[in-house]
């Protein structure tokens, strides 16, 4: 169970880095829109799924400290 927590956190952080750096570069590029969402849209979910692979490691520390 842990080693899933812990790969499915990574992943979901990738992820959510991924989509910020691909929206401050459309951004930075003069854009406003990718793929046909909003730069800010696309920012404002990968900082919520950053935001959700923090709390998977959360959930993670605490279970190696119960044991």
């Amino acid at each position: 169970m842990e080693r899933l927590i812990s790969n499915t956190g990574n992943l979901i952080a990738v992820i959510g880095l991924m989509m910020c750096l691909g929206a401050g570069v459309v951004r930075l590029s003069g854009d406003y829109h990718l793929f046909g969402y909003s730069a800010v849209t696309i920012f404002m979910a990968g900082t919520g799924l950053m935001v959700m692979a923090c709390l998977a490691k959360l959930e993670l520390l605490l279970l190696r400290s119960r044991k």
